[in-house]
């Protein structure tokens, strides 16, 4: 899978993360987080763990707003899947 363009997934709703993804030569991960002392780490980790076995380098914005795994991984996958349309 290739990123081609930037995409958007998500929003800023309690419970939800916004996900900017947008093409790169090495992977960057920026995490905004109301939780980020407890899970800024987990999330910055999930992603990059997401963006590794999807084989993509990217500048990943993340805007969480609380948001459980599941959403989490929705909203990535959402994001990719738009970017390399």
């Amino acid at each position: 899978m290739k990123i081609t363009r930037k995409a958007i997934a998500g929003s800023l709703e309690s419970s939800d993360a916004l996900v900017c993804i947008e093409p790169a030569a090495a992977t960057e991960i920026t995490v905004t987080s109301v939780v980020m002392k407890q899970w800024g780490d987990t999330i910055r980790a999930f992603a990059k763990d997401f963006l590794d076995k999807a084989g993509v380098t990217a500048k990943l914005d993340i805007n969480d707003r609380g948001a459980l795994e599941c959403t989490l991984q929705a909203r990535l996958e959402t994001a990719l899947q738009r970017a390399s349309a």
